[in-house]
């Protein structure tokens, strides 16, 4: 097996990245359209700092407030359009993965006009997106450093990614104070959406090397902190320190090694139930554990000597994980597990012992 490692983000690392790096985004442009959710970039402060440090740059902007959680193809759509009408010449994304995701889209969308929602799935167009620059609000995704971007399609609600060189963000500023506002819910769930995607990662074929550098750094760290959080620490700035940066080499990790079943899994409780992200892929990581403990005992023993025996990992997943009031029957878990008829996903395959169809129905089975 080869091992390919393309990660051309340029990442300022570090309280004050923007400030002290502002200049940077003249390199990009000198006008850009800033992507971002209703409140939370507002909320944390990056946004004023944004509009701040492009005006001292003598950067033009506006601003698209449109993306909501699991963003629509239609918003990045309409976003792509806007950026074309105030003549943008880069995206500068503010917030969770949601508006990050939705800014590789949006370059995209805005500088190929040609391209309906859709056929941002079917990869191919004529001209190159635009520059991308990212500010994270939210220690989840990883999305600062990936070449990922999962969208929701209007027509069917499924989640779906694109993935590609055209998708890497030119310059990531990777400050974690404006993670500081992030209410407990949001900031546990997104902890275990970037455990999910360091230990998933950990267990693929593809982890060696640099990438498992990268795994061992960043899975005790993110696991103290979610004990942390089971006992009831006080969500102080060291936790979301840790968390933040442990996010971004949790997204290092993906970035070449993808994530596993639990991923495609909890789509189905997010696009069905509403649980965020992080829990939906969580309520699947004990049966995710059990399988790697079967399939890859060697890096079990190593998960374990960087963590904790794996059935108290599974204990402090769970703590953490809400899943109040989902309930999936038999006959419901059939029904849904039939997205997966034609193709099993590549996080099925990827995954130790690999995963059916009918190996899956039965994991949705809740309640």
């Amino acid at each position: 097996m080869t091992y390919n490692v393309y990660m051309p983000t340029r990442c300022i690392w570090g309280e004050n990245a923007l400030a002290e790096n502002s200049g940077l985004l003249k390199e990009l442009g000198s006008n850009c359209l800033i992507v971002t959710g209703k409140s939370g970039a507002r909320k944390s402060g990056a946004l004023d700092d944004a509009e701040k440090y492009l005006k001292n740059e003598g950067i033009g902007y506006s601003v698209f407030s449109g993306i909501g959680e699991n963003p629509l193809l239609s918003s990045c759509y309409s976003a792509g359009q806007q950026a074309r009408e105030t003549g943008a010449d880069f995206i500068l994304g503010i917030g969770g993965g949601s508006a990050l995701d939705s800014s590789k889209a949006i370059a995209i969308y805005a500088s190929n006009p040609e391209l309906s929602p859709s056929d941002i799935y079917k990869r191919v167009y004529d001209n190159p997106p635009l520059p991308v620059a990212l500010i994270g609000t939210t220690a989840g995704t990883g999305s600062e450093v990936t070449a990922v971007a999962v969208l929701t399609n209007d027509e069917t609600g499924i989640k779906k990614s694109i993935k590609g060189p055209d998708c890497y963000a030119k310059i990531s500023f990777l400050d974690p104070k404006y993670t500081y506002s992030l209410p407990l819910r949001s900031t546990v769930s997104t902890a275990l959406d970037a455990f999910a995607h360091a230990v998933e990662g950990f267990f693929t074929v593809k982890c060696e090397g640099v990438e498992r550098l990268f795994a061992e750094k960043c899975i005790p760290e993110i696991y103290s902190c979610l004990v942390d959080l089971k006992n009831g620490k006080e969500l102080n700035k060291d936790i979301r320190n840790r968390l933040y940066y442990g996010s971004i080499y949790a997204g290092l990790v993906i970035n070449t090694c993808g994530t596993c079943f639990p991923h495609p899994l909890g789509y189905v409780l997010t696009e069905n139930f509403g649980v965020p992200h992080g829990m939906a892929c969580a309520a699947f990581e004990g049966y995710f554990l059990d399988r790697c403990a079967e399939f890859s005992p060697e890096k079990m023993s190593a998960f374990e000597k960087m963590t904790a025996e794996k059935d108290t990992v599974k204990s402090v997943i769970a703590s953490l994980t809400d899943l109040n009031g989902v309930k999936i029957s038999p006959d419901e878990a059939h029904i849904f597990s039939g997205r997966w008829s034609d193709v099993i996903p590549g996080n099925f395959k990827s995954s130790p012992g690999s995963l059916t169809r009918e190996e899956a129905e039965k994991m949705l089975v809740i309640g």
